[in-house]
């Protein structure tokens, strides 16, 4: 895996951003838009999930990296139940339940992933550059 040069170059956070986008544009159709609080709860979450990628990047440091890469993994997870609730509400059929939990999954499988990776390597991060020990 290669050391990231910029936040773009992070495969799981544009995946993470492409199903926040997926889902918000769900959260615009139907009944589901008539439930401000599932919306604003689930749309805050998938959100979180790749705000946090971003921050922890942003961080310079492998170990803060990983920090907020468990609290993305958190937050995906906090979208898992709120696409469970969707489909028990019926916001979603079955087809689109599984695109978004499968999506999800996926997601969350990369950030195990990388937080492992991360964990292995012995790159410290770009703020940890110019230091010697």
């Amino acid at each position: 895996m290669p050391t990231f040069k910029t936040l773009e170059d992070i495969e799981v956070w544009k995946l993470a951003r492409e199903l926040a986008k997926e889902i918000f544009e769900e959260t615009q159709k139907g009944t589901f838009l008539k439930d401000f609080d599932h919306i604003n709860q689930i749309n805050r979450s998938s959100g979180s999930t790749v705000d946090n990628i971003a921050e922890g990047f942003g961080r310079g440091g492998n170990k803060e990296f990983t920090n907020f890469l468990t609290y993305s993994m958190g937050s995906a997870n906090e979208v898992k139940s709120q696409i469970y609730r969707a489909f028990d509400k019926r916001y979603f059929n079955k087809e689109r339940f599984e695109y978004y939990f499968q999506k999800n999954e996926f997601v969350i499988n990369k950030l195990k992933n990388l937080i492992s990776y991360l964990n292995q390597s012995e790159h410290k991060g770009f703020k940890f550059k110019s230091r010697t020990n």
